[in-house]
């Protein structure tokens, strides 16, 4: 696995895009519904159990979290959606903030979308998917807690879930994940490396 998300380290937290760190460089987001593993995700990749804060509870994560890979280089853990228990004002307000950052963030180049094997892609996933589609931000879908299935069910899942998605977003791909299992990490470091060493300006295309 390549050394350089090994290197990465906490940078900011932000309520809001207004506060975030400036808009310039190069950002890869990380999105799911809550307890989908986002968090261990991000802290399997860089091989730091406590980088992002994992908790059990659903919810937790309510602010954009920054992550720096190397100079103009950032990693986000955005905050989870789809808790039904969260209150309804914090709620609109989490959903206003991920729609105000992946319509507005100039340097985001790709969305990690998270989601369990076990329930994969629903609804509120399913919402994310097609605005992105819309706005050709590229797509590669974590199927987390891949060991909970064997593996030919999850091979199953993986192949409708690339056979649903892959005609609406042109740049869509797919891949099972474990954290504890470290399965699927150097498959993540690809696509993360082919976003984050790409220098299309996503302004140039407004």
């Amino acid at each position: 696995m390549s050394n350089r998300y090994h290197a990465t380290r906490f940078l900011a937290s932000a309520p809001d895009l207004a506060r975030a760190p400036p808009d310039r460089g190069r950002e890869v987001a990380f999105a799911g519904r809550s307890n989908a593993g986002k968090s261990s995700a991000l802290n399997a990749l860089v091989g730091h159990r406590g980088l992002a804060r994992v908790s059990r509870t659903p919810g937790r994560t309510q602010l954009l979290n920054f992550f720096e890979v190397a100079p103009g280089l950032r990693l986000v853990d955005l905050p989870g959606y789809g808790y039904a228990k969260v209150p309804r004002a914090i709620k609109a307000r989490w959903e206003r903030g991920l729609e105000d950052y992946l319509g507005r963030r100039r340097s985001l180049r790709g969305l990690i979308l998270v989601t369990d094997i076990r329930h994969p892609l629903g609804t509120a996933d399913d919402t994310l998917l097609q605005w992105c589609a819309g706005v050709a931000l590229p797509v590669h879908v974590l199927l987390t807690k891949a060991d909970k299935l064997g593996r030919g069910a999850g091979k199953a899942v993986l192949l409708k879930v690339l056979r649903e998605q892959s005609g609406r977003n042109p740049d869509f791909s797919a891949q099972l994940f474990s954290a504890p299992q470290r399965m699927g990490i150097d498959d993540l470091v690809d696509d993360l490396d082919r976003w984050l060493k790409d220098d299309r300006d996503r302004s140039a295309a407004d």
